[in-house]
């Protein structure tokens, strides 16, 4: 068992930022975030590979978003810049305990947990 705990999240102005924080309880393969907005599907945000040499990000995500993560601390970090009021959902953080090397990083089944969310809000 695997616990994740997040933070970082809140509101913010349009163009503002915010950076959010998951720690897990052990150490982790690739760690990611995921989020989903009220009414649509969750969707993939961003990833880590395990040592942090290969980093993934959505399209959406445009250069805005840094996603960094401290082995040490067992933590992964989301730095969000020029935020969006398109940006608002709850963000959720996902880690891997097992290497499922055939399945892609922006893919769900990487991931064996999740944190519980946390909201973001960004106000135009």
């Amino acid at each position: 068992q695997v616990q994740l705990v997040e933070s970082g999240g809140g509101l913010v102005q349009a163009g503002g930022s915010l950076r959010l924080s998951c720690a897990a309880s052990r150490r982790t393969f690739a760690m990611g975030w995921f989020r989903q907005a009220p009414g649509k599907e969750r969707e993939f945000v961003s990833a880590i590979s395990a040592g942090g040499g290969s980093t993934y990000y959505a399209d959406f995500v445009q250069g805005r978003f840094t996603i960094s993560r401290d082995n040490a601390k067992n933590s992964v970090y989301l730095q969000m810049n020029s935020l969006k009021p398109e940006d608002t959902a709850v963000y959720y953080c996902a880690v891997a305990i097992t290497l499922h090397s055939n399945v892609r990083y922006s893919d769900s089944p990487k991931y064996d947990y999740w944190g519980q969310g946390t909201q973001v809000t960004v106000s135009s």
